[in-house]
């Protein structure tokens, strides 16, 4: 089955509602703090805009509850500044002003609805052809001529906004979504031998993402990072002081060390563990081998070493390919910044390099590392394509 994209769309005149996720950093006023996930979707609302669509764009920032959830008047101030087209701000989603607001729209204008998750129908999930009776795509689908899907990042949430439209209208994939199929939806074309760089804190995650890559023969080698590293070292035996183990524990992750057992016993020649970490001792940084540890005064292992990542990039010099899910430790804190950037900076000089999101994209900003052939706008997405599930947005794209 195929995938309708932009250049299937004949957009002149045509009234269109488009899902992008924008959902950035704010500062304290509630302005925006990183505007990379706006300027990701300019290629695809420009195109649209200068080949005469009449554009709705439907967006959400943060979850019901949180410190940002906001309203989405700064994001249309930032859209009209980076594109060369009027984008107007609707303060409402789907009411009746809302609604002719859509209907005004000249060819070449663009508006941005309100935060589809101020109606709390869009924080749920439902099969295609109920989200296609919600509230929310009830109202807004009569005013569009075609829907558009370019928010890969929340493409594994069967949202209405992300499934919903797609089963009233003829849909197609924006730029962003069709460029992340075809990237991550071929993981298996990419040059071999290949090595997953897994790190962060998402261990459930992780570890399905590398049992996976190797049982699905797509990964030769995994090299190993941040609290991911942490969990597979507890499961081979190491200890690594009371701090870092009551913090996996506490994290219950109990059944994930007895998976990394697995996985070690099974596929321990192509895993790689740090051989040395970084700890945080008198309020420094010190460098232990895992070999030693723990020692008394170490508190929690907060980065990789740099002889693990010396090891790690002659290693990572010899693959085709690398692809990086996770920072190596914690990188907000700048004495424990070295493991992810060396690291990082070693997978930007591979051959072909392919980048998750999330923190792992926002490391890469923070360092300003350039070099890598794709970074995905997605981090729950991302995972999810790289451990071979279905996403519901992409899904419903399917014609």
């Amino acid at each position: 089955m195929a995938i309708r994209t932009l250049d299937d769309l004949d957009l002149d005149g045509t009234s269109v509602g488009v899902r992008v996720d924008i959902n950035s950093p704010l500062g304290a006023d509630g302005s925006l703090a990183d505007d990379a996930r706006l300027r990701a979707h300019v290629d695809t609302l420009a195109e649209m805009l200068d080949r005469g669509g009449k554009v709705t764009v439907l967006a959400h920032q943060g979850r019901p509850g949180g410190d940002e959830f906001e309203p989405l008047e700064a994001h249309a101030s930032r859209f009209d500044e980076l594109l060369d087209a009027p984008v107007m701000y609707s303060d409402a989603t789907c009411s009746a002003g809302a609604r002719q607001a859509i209907d005004d729209l000249d060819p070449g204008q663009a508006l941005l609805l309100e935060n589809t998750r101020f109606y709390s129908e869009e924080y749920m999930e439902f099969e295609p052809e109920v989200a296609a009776k919600t509230h929310l795509v009830d109202r807004l689908a009569p005013h569009f001529d075609a829907f558009v899907n370019d928010a890969f990042a929340a493409a594994h949430r069967s949202q209405p906004t992300m499934v919903g439209f797609s089963h009233r209208l003829n849909a197609y994939a924006g730029r962003v979504m069709e460029q992340e199929i075809d990237v991550l939806g071929n993981i298996n074309r990419t040059p071999t031998p290949r090595a997953y760089v897994v790190g962060g804190a998402k261990v459930p995650d992780a570890i399905r993402v590398i049992r996976h890559g190797i049982e699905a023969g797509l990964a030769d080698e995994i090299l190993t990072a941040g609290l991911v590293a942490n969990v597979f070292l507890i499961a081979d035996g190491y200890d690594l002081g009371e701090e870092a183990t009551d913090y996996i524990l506490e994290k219950d992750f109990f059944e994930q060390i007895d998976r990394a057992a697995e996985l070690l016993e099974e596929h321990g020649d192509h895993i790689h563990l740090p051989v040395d970490v970084a700890v945080k001792r008198d309020g420094t940084r010190t460098e232990v081998p895992v070999d030693s540890l723990p020692t008394p005064s170490d508190t929690d292992v907060m980065d990789i070493g740099s002889d693990t990542v010396e090891e790690y990039a002659t290693l990572l010099s010899s693959m085709g390919t690398a692809i990086l899910n996770g920072p190596a430790g914690v990188f907000e804190d700048p004495a424990f910044q070295d493991g992810t950037r060396g690291l990082f900076s070693a997978i930007a000089e591979t051959e072909y390099s392919v980048v998750g999101g999330g923190d792992t994209a926002r490391a890469i900003r923070k360092f300003e590392i350039e070099g890598y052939d794709h970074v995905s706008t997605g981090g729950g997405a991302a995972l999810a394509m790289l451990t071979g599930q279905s996403l519901p947005a992409i899904k419903a794209l399917h014609t």
